[in-house]
């Protein structure tokens, strides 16, 4: 299901969702109001992308976000006005989610914003991510609780970690040439924007 929001005191615009033709939306899932997805992203059944209440929620290039996945934000606006706090910058604009290129949301992933996700990033199933940053080329292993923390570039968060100061975030290891899923990002990549690919092939054939 693809829809616009509703007008409401935290949303005063009706925005439709903006979808390059590249992106496959399978029909079991929902992309609601001001979300702007890339190029080449699989959205896969049972997924919740939502710009109905914090907005607004973008999706960079080759990302995916997998069967039962959530992502949506508190409000960002209240009776017109911008509610502070609720957003993150990224490259001089706010938003509510910012998930970058080639980043991938595993099964039942939250991302609650305010939140970012880094470019190539792997963020595992069952992950949490609220008031957030998470940086570039991370892992979050399954079942990572992230709360008010960012989290540097190019380290793994152990599966079941709760991180909810800066100093355990600082002190998250970096990942190495023996860390065992460093390479794992970059397959679930492959497998997703195929995925989308022929997806829309399959339909366009129809």
């Amino acid at each position: 299901m693809i829809e616009s929001n509703v007008k409401t005191s935290f949303s005063s615009t009706i925005s439709y969702p903006r979808i390059d033709p590249s992106t496959y939306v399978h029909p079991l899932a929902s992309v609601i109001g001001n979300v702007e997805l890339g190029k080449n992203i699989m959205v896969s059944p049972t997924a919740a992308v939502r710009g109905d209440e914090g907005q607004p929620i973008f999706i960079g290039d080759d990302s995916n976000v997998q069967d039962g996945v959530v992502i949506h934000a508190l409000e960002t606006e209240d009776n017109g006005k911008p509610v502070e706090g609720n957003t993150f910058e990224v490259q001089g604009k706010r938003y509510a989610v910012h998930v970058g290129n080639r980043v991938s949301l595993a099964h039942q992933v939250q991302i609650h914003g305010p939140a970012v996700v880094g470019d190539n990033t792997f963020v595992g199933m069952k992950t949490l991510v609220f008031r957030s940053r998470v940086g570039e080329g991370c892992v979050m292993e399954p079942c990572v609780m992230l709360m008010g923390v960012t989290i540097p570039d190019k380290r793994y968060v152990p599966a079941g970690s709760v991180i909810r100061s800066q100093e355990e975030a600082d002190a998250l290891p970096i990942i190495t040439d023996d860390y065992p899923l460093k390479n794992l990002n970059r397959n679930v990549i492959h497998v997703n924007t195929e995925l989308a690919r022929e997806y829309l092939k399959r339909d366009e054939g129809k």
